[in-house]
Order: C-alpha cells, then sequence, then structure tokens
C-alpha cells in the first residue's frame, strides 16, 4: 500500500526581481521512501508547458534525485524530525533549483571526485560529481546544507 501523502507543492507567479516566471517550493520530510514521488512531483512542474527534449528531462531528475538523496541521508541523516525544502526558479532560458536540509552543511570543495582507480570502490562523492557534471551552474550556500543547480533550457 502506497504511503500517504506527504508532499506539498506549491505553485506561483515570480518575484520580478529573480527574472523567473514561475516559483515552485516543496517541503518534504527526510525520507528516502519520498524521493521518487518529490522528484515527479517537481519535474512535472518544472517542464510544464515546455517542449524539454528528453536529456534536459533526464538531467533534471538525475540531479534533483542526487540533490535530495544526499539531503536526506547525509544533511539531515534521515531525522524524522527535519525537512528538505525544494525551491524552484522557472523562467524562459534556466531552471534554478535549489535544495536545502536542516543539517549542519559540509565542506564541498573537501569532497575529493570519485573517478582515480584508488576511489573507485568508495560511495562518497558519486552524487555531488555526477550533478556537476549535468548541470550548467552549481552553488551551495556559505553553511553547506543548501545547493544551488542551474539548467538552460535549450
Amino acid at each position: 500500500m502506497p504511503s500517504p501523502l506527504r508532499l506539498c507543492v506549491r505553485r506561483s507567479p515570480a518575484s520580478r526581481e529573480s527574472g523567473a516566471g514561475v516559483l515552485v517550493t516543496l517541503r518534504l520530510p527526510s525520507d528516502v521512501a519520498c524521493i521518487e514521488e518529490a522528484v515527479e512531483l517537481v519535474t512535472l512542474h518544472c517542464l510544464a508547458g515546455h517542449d524539454a527534449p528528453t536529456r534536459t528531462r533526464f538531467r533534471l531528475q538525475v540531479v534533483l534525485s542526487e540533490a535530495l538523496s544526499n539531503a536526506i541521508m547525509r544533511g539531515n541523516r534521515e531525522a524524522r524530525d527535519k525537512w528538505v525544502h525544494v525551491r524552484a526558479e522557472l523562467g524562459p532560458e534556466v531552471i534554478r533549483l535549489e535544495v536545502t536540509d536542516e543539517g549542519p552543511g559540509f565542506d564541498p570543495h573537501a569532497v575529493p571526485e570519485p573517478v582515480g582507480r584508488e576511489r573507485l570502490d568508495e560511495a562518497d562523492g558519486r552524487g555531488l560529481y555526477l550533478i556537476r557534471k549535468l548541470v550548467d551552474a552549481v552553488q551551495f550556500n556559505e553553511q553547506g546544507n543548501s545547493i544551488c543547480m542551474i539548467l538552460r533550457r535549450p
């Protein structure tokens, strides 16, 4: 039996200062079982009204899934009393995704890329590596508990 709905998506006009046309927000519990549903909902809203190529849909789904997994498992350590917040600013040329957890944060520059022979068997850093390769730009807040990913629309 599927779990009861625990996700709430809000879609509204974005502020004029952001340059985006639509703002989509989502708050989800620190439960990995919610990731698939969250990715589906956010993807649906991000690509609504656009003829998005399969490549764009794939990139969006992978980076969002990886960012949510990291936020839930590493940031919030799956604590049931903590939440993950997703914010998507949708413009005609870009999708700006922000995923924020309630954890202490980390130093993204201290995470080595998992591409050397000595790192192939280690799980750390793979999600962040994928995100960096699939988005057009990535930034972290100073605390390290929020990632901002920019995807250009084709």
